[in-house]
């Protein structure tokens, strides 16, 4: 079991980056260590697993553009423009090439800032990261309620998902409107609908050293996708985490073969 006495009372604060409010929390000492979320989720993701990290980093964990507290004036949501949000707020925080993991969406951010600013870090943890549309992720994108870009079965996901629904109204607070969760899942409907088509020399470009992690049985992303993502990073090692889905992916057991590769890069 995780033990969190150590952990201080949480430290929230606000910084501007790329013309919004970006909210994060920060924990420990020493080189910095950004953790990011997933898609609907937010900072508090990371909580259970600060223990794992605190003691050896400096653990920055934001609410990514339009989730939790940090707002998105400019209404659309792209992983490009987060990963320059990451960029941005490395750099509002004058961090020295701090290491970056994130899982799902924060996985594809991950993927976005090592193509587009090689360099920036000292070392990337891609989980759960897709690159091209597949069969399977189609299927589970309209199972899920999310039938195309802009369009989202609201009444669907209120009938099958009650308690994800809650959440969502519980986490996401950066609008007092009470159906901001509509508006979010609206605008990230037309990211997770956006074709990436990575070519190999988009991987190439990837110039840290980076773990590539997928559970066994993700149910979304396809086992060879991170089979390719390995193969393509001339950097990257691959961790394949048994018996884990995409929502049990996260665990102690995949966290600490992160904590493993993150202090190697040291």
């Amino acid at each position: 079991m995780l033990d969190n006495d150590h952990i201080a009372e949480t430290a929230g604060r606000y910084i501007r980056v790329n013309g919004m409010d970006v909210y994060y929390e920060e924990y420990g000492e020493g080189i910095p260590l950004i953790l990011l979320h997933g898609g609907t989720s937010s900072c508090q993701t990371w909580q259970p697993f600060l223990p794992i990290f605190t003691p050896q980093f400096r653990v920055i964990t934001p609410d990514s553009r339009a989730h939790g507290r940090t707002n998105n004036p400019a209404g659309v949501l792209s992983y490009h423009q987060m990963a320059d949000d990451v960029a941005g707020l490395i750099q509002a925080l004058n961090l020295d090439r701090p290491m970056v993991c994130g899982y799902s969406d924060g996985g594809q951010v991950v993927l976005e800032l090592g193509m587009h600013y090689p360099g920036l870090c000292r070392a990337l943890v891609v989980g759960a990261a897709w690159y091209k549309f597949s069969t399977t992720y189609i299927d589970t994108m309209k199972i899920a309620g999310f039938d195309g870009p802009g369009q989202v079965d609201f009444e669907r996901i209120m009938q099958n998902s009650p308690e994800w629904v809650e959440e969502m109204k519980q986490e996401h607070v950066s609008s007092p409107d009470p159906e901001y969760w509509k508006e979010l899942l609206r605008q990230i409907s037309e990211m997770w609908w956006t074709p990436l088509d990575y070519t190999p020399d988009d991987f190439q470009k990837i110039s840290e050293p980076t773990l590539i992690m997928l559970g066994d049985n993700d149910g979304i992303i396809e086992l060879q996708q991170a089979l390719d993502e390995y193969e393509q990073i001339p950097t990257s090692e691959l961790f394949i985490i048994p018996n884990a889905d995409h929502f049990t992916a996260e665990s102690e057991l995949s966290m600490r073969v992160v904590l493993d590769f993150l202090v190697r890069q040291i």
